[in-house]
């Protein structure tokens, strides 16, 4: 195995089992598995309850059986699949989806094989400059795993089969994986909204099971890093923030609709819990645990990204949708079929971008202090900052190459030669200019060599979010569209657009962003409000939100609108 160091940190926490660099399932799994493809005529599993006992049996195979799952877990199959399910349906995914998911385990480890000589022959070749083999991506290790769907979906099927090895997962703060807690929790507090997470994650695999999917999904840690870095953007303090001379972006406000139904391609912000997927595996089901229902392959991030500390995002580029839905939380419902038409990139990745970013949890007062105001303004930059790409721009412009536009297909500036660039930040001049410090080609070339290539350049994405660590976290949704608003500024997005869900407490977000925007505020003169503002709350001296402080006469929209006309 070429990439046998990205395996290793990964092999404990994965069911196969490795010897002389070749991965395998022991010879009784390879049995059961062969069993169980054959379908229930031979392996007699034709319920929830003897589906679970050949779980039991494959667990013990693999000397799981001391890690024992939830003891409601049996309940909650036997509950979905016999009691839930219509039988027509039953019968249907006993006779052909659970024998084509034993047909994908037997390959799981071919499958891994096959991804580790792949993502081993990409650096080699230096196609991207990284390592995107699978491994344990630990906290302050930036970098990026590449998956194909085909080997997500054999993954998932270790989940739903709970073939994980749980040992050590708490100690390396990684969240569950295997799929026991879901039907567990179903079971031990029946809500509907539950039985529908579920059906989201069946469908996922009657589907695959009918076409498997051919493309490939990224997860990439995103870090800022604290301290002063020569090769990466450092985690900004205050004074960086209340000096900034960026102008703020276009905002778009959006009383109705919701982010994953944006047509524009944009990256969508996932209202994370420091752990990868919050409680999509258990009880939770609000936006992110949504989120992964309708789009199962984000669960497999879950498997090998610990939790995300300050300085931290989780970027997640070409997860498929399989699933439509209807309401939120309680109201939550599977409500068929979806068919993701989104475009694929050069990558083989569909250009759905989805970050994470994890806000305070019930922060109250301790939100509006400077500390706080910092991190949150710091997590938001984070996620929205495309760093690599940032940091590839830097080095062109080290060399001469300073305000190259680069062509989207073929990462070359204006779809010029790499020895033809021109330098666009000189407004007196349109000449076409060679680089003094060496041929342009080897700029490229170097920037490929120290790692500065990636999988993609953002600088045309802009963010699509929405009330970013309010509702169960607690927050102060003014204060958190205003700090993601600084975020997106801050990172060279191009625009933001606000999805506000009808909250009454930003009715008047459209008209005060447009009055800022008309007077060209920068992100010093925003943050340096948004800090006067806390100061005041925290000092008992206003109660009112962010937007009825800045500007009074939100209250009237006409006088607003006066306000906006007689600007010049």
């Amino acid at each position: 195995m070429e990439d046998w160091e990205d395996l290793k940190s990964i092999l404990s926490f994965l069911p196969a089992i490795s010897r002389s660099s070749t991965l395998f399932w022991p010879s009784s799994v390879v049995e059961a598995l062969k069993i169980i493809s054959d379908g229930p005529h031979r392996s007699l599993i034709s319920s929830g309850e003897t589906l679970f006992d050949a779980i039991s049996s494959l667990r013990r195979s693999l000397s799981l059986s001391s890690e024992t799952l939830v003891l409601s877990a049996s309940d909650g199959y036997s509950l979905f699949f016999d009691r839930l399910t219509s039988p027509q349906d039953s019968m249907r995914w006993f006779e052909e989806v659970v024998p084509a998911m034993a047909n994908l385990l037997l390959r799981l480890p071919s499958l891994l094989e096959s991804h580790y000589r792949r993502a081993h022959e990409l650096l080699r070749k230096g196609e991207f400059g990284i390592h995107t083999g699978l491994r344990l991506l630990n906290s302050q290790q930036p970098g990026i795993v590449l998956l194909s769907q085909e080997l997500i979906g054999a993954l998932l099927t270790c989940s739903f089969f709970c073939l994980f090895p749980d040992t050590n997962r708490d100690a390396n703060h990684l969240p569950t994986i295997n799929f026991g807690d879901l039907f567990a929790s179903l079971y031990d507090c029946y809500r509907e909204n539950q039985e529908h997470k579920i059906k989201c994650i069946i469908h996922y695999f009657e589907r695959i099971y009918v076409s498997m999917p051919k493309g490939y999904v990224s997860f990439e840690r995103k870090v800022l890093p604290y301290g002063q870095y020569l090769s990466c953007i450092s985690y900004p303090d205050a004074e960086f923030w209340s000096k900034s001379a960026t102008l703020l972006c276009p905002f778009e406000v959006h009383s109705r609709g919701f982010i994953e139904d944006q047509t524009r391609e944009a990256l969508e912000v996932d209202f994370a819990n420091k752990y990868l997927g919050g409680g999509a595996l258990r009880y939770g089901c609000v936006q992110e645990e949504i989120r992964f229902m309708i789009s199962p392959e984000l669960i497999a991030g879950m498997l090998f990204l610990p939790a995300m500390a300050d300085n931290e995002a989780i970027e997640i580029v070409g997860a498929e949708r399989f699933s439509s839905y209807t309401g939120y939380a309680s109201s939550f419902r599977f409500s068929g079929d979806y068919m993701d038409t989104g475009n694929v990139d050069i990558y083989g990745r569909r250009k759905t971008r989805i970050v994470a970013i994890d806000a305070l949890c019930n922060p109250r007062i301790r939100q509006y202090r400077p500390k706080c105001l910092l991190r949150e303004i710091n997590k938001a930059f984070c996620g929205f900052l495309d760093q690599s790409g940032h940091q590839y721009k830097l080095l062109l412009k080290d060399n001469g190459l300073h305000g190259a536009h680069f062509d989207q297909e073929d990462k070359r500036p204006n779809g010029k030669s790499s020895d033809d660039i021109l330098l666009v930040d000189e407004p007196s001049s349109s000449s076409v200019e060679r680089n003094e410090g060496g041929s342009a080609n080897e700029v490229f070339k170097n920037a490929e060599k120290n790692g500065y290539q990636h999988l993609d350049h953002q600088d045309e994405i802009g963010i699509a979010t929405g009330n970013w660590g309010c509702g169960a976290f607690g927050g102060d949704p003014e204060l958190k569209a205003m700090t993601q608003w600084l975020g997106a500024s801050q990172a060279s997005r191009p625009s933001i657009s606000y999805y506000t869900f009808g909250i009454e407490a930003l009715q008047h977000l459209d008209q005060v962003t447009q009055w800022i925007l008309s007077h060209e505020w920068t992100v010093g003169d925003l943050w340096n409000m948004l800090v006067e503002y806390s100061s005041q709350v925290l000092n008992g001296e206003t109660t009112l939100g962010f937007l009825t402080w800045l500007l009074p006469s939100t209250h009237n929209a006409e006088a607003m609108m006066v306000d906006l006309t007689n600007t010049p």
